[in-house]
């Protein structure tokens, strides 16, 4: 992955921490377990405690599933819950998640995320699931001309092929989407 140092420790420009997705239904046993969820929630935990202050989103689903939705809970029948079921919870042990952005798709960028970062500063991503919801985000955000980093051991893939897949997809996108280990970026806050 790129061991360059992120566009946050260039004093130009801030660097906003979006934590995507980071709930029950990602961590626990089930079809969309993520296996290295545990390593990711800690990780971002490091950075929370460096000072990097998060924006949390949820996937939370729209029983209306439209469109293409609906042959999507077809094939995931189980996951066919009530907004306000449990499975939907945050769980991100350590960091102080009290609200969240909440959205039926897999990206989180939007007016919501663009509205609480302004031009000029970079979103720094992590969560789950690297292949999915933080890929459409990155993707999402680079289009509309942001800076992004996506923090690839604060990120948990639905297997470790995915993960690094995902990582070198979004490497390719660089300078537009760097991928960075936490190491590089925390010491870029010093």
């Amino acid at each position: 992955m790129n061991s360059s140092k992120p566009r946050v420790s260039t004093g130009e420009a801030k660097g906003q921490l979006v934590v995507i997705d980071m709930q029950r239904v990602f961590r626990e046993a089930g079809v969309w377990r993520i296996p290295r969820y545990d390593d990711a929630a800690r990780t971002i935990a490091r950075l929370t405690s460096a000072g990097l202050r998060p924006i949390i989103t949820r996937f939370v689903p729209d029983p209306a599933e439209p469109g293409s939705w609906s042959t999507y809970y077809d094939h995931w029948p189980s996951m066919r819950r009530d907004p306000a079921d449990h499975i939907w919870d945050l769980m991100l042990p350590d960091v102080d998640a009290r609200s969240s952005i909440d959205l039926p798709t897999f990206t989180k960028w939007g007016e919501a995320l663009a509205d609480r970062i302004p031009v000029g500063e970079e979103l720094i991503l992590t969560g789950v699931a690297t292949d999915c919801c933080v890929l459409a985000t990155a993707l999402g955000a680079a289009d509309a001309g942001r800076y992004v980093t996506v923090v690839e051991d604060a990120c948990a893939g639905q297997s470790d092929a995915a993960q690094d897949q995902a990582l070198n997809l979004m490497q390719l996108l660089s300078p537009m989407i760097n991928v960075v280990k936490s190491e590089i970026l925390l010491s870029s806050l010093l």
